[in-house]
């Protein structure tokens, strides 16, 4: 178990975060919470658990959140970056500003505070998580701007592992779809299968970054699903069919609407 550490968390209350959060706090470890909102994380021990607010989509609201992680910290011992958010929709007319913003958000954070965090430890050992998704390796039906912000960061992590120094462990996590309110919508929508506990997710992504793992797969189906999908390329057309599906039935009903 994660114990002693500073911790920066992102994404932090709700979904994935909120529950990675619950496990780190039940050790000795001191966790900078952040999200667009603490509401949640307030609820936690103040000696452990710090809120902070932050939108991480802009640069200088990231540099805000290191110089207060280092206002208390000497050393950030982890970084976890968590925070992102999905569209289920159809990709029909244009939107430059959702376009950015979701890029803002889900990956050049990300990288960006990879960047800060490196420059942080100037050859000190160090973790740096990234919550991907398994759509990061493989598109879905609806989610065309949230599996290309994946598709992204998963190529980043490819990269920087070529060129990174030892000293910095980095862990990618790749939930499949996760019961939370990251599907939340004015109509229904049939979540992508199979279908996970943020609670799962949070505790394997946690051991994974406990066991210096490189890629973490809270989902053993998924990953024996590639392999079949490679086998068997046929396969895998069936089942983005049936996904297809389930987002034309999901138009079908917010044209009801």
């Amino acid at each position: 178990m994660i114990a002693c550490r500073n911790i920066v968390l992102t994404g932090a209350n709700s979904g994935i975060g909120l529950e990675v959060l619950k496990i780190l706090s039940r050790n000795d470890n001191t966790i900078i919470a952040a999200d667009l909102r603490t509401d949640r994380i307030s609820a936690f021990d103040p000696e452990k658990v710090v809120p902070y607010t932050c939108d991480i989509s802009q640069k200088e609201n990231v540099d805000a959140l290191f110089e207060f992680a280092l206002q208390r910290f000497e050393k950030i011992d982890v970084f976890i970056a968590n925070a992102g958010y999905n569209h289920f929709e159809t990709m029909e007319g244009s939107d430059w500003e959702k376009i950015e913003r979701i890029f803002l958000t889900n990956t050049i954070s990300s990288i960006y505070s990879y960047q800060k965090y490196s420059e942080h430890l100037d050859g000190r050992d160090g973790i740096f998580a990234i919550t991907i998704s398994a759509m990061g390796k493989m598109a879905m039906p609806g989610f065309t701007l949230y599996s290309s912000t994946k598709f992204a960061l998963n190529g980043f992590q490819e990269a920087i592992r070529l060129e990174k120094k030892d000293n910095i462990q980095l862990t990618c996590t790749y939930p499949v779809s996760t019961d939370t309110a990251f599907f939340d919508s004015p109509a229904e929508i049939e979540k992508p299968w199979p279908i996970q506990t943020p609670e799962h997710v949070a505790v394997k992504m946690v051991k994974g970054i406990e066991r210096g793992k490189k890629k973490v797969y809270p989902c053993k189906m998924f990953r024996l699903s590639q392999v079949l999908f490679t086998i068997l390329p046929f396969t895998k057309s069936i089942y983005l069919k049936r996904e297809k599906k389930k987002f034309l039935r999901h138009e079908e009903r917010l044209r009801k609407l």
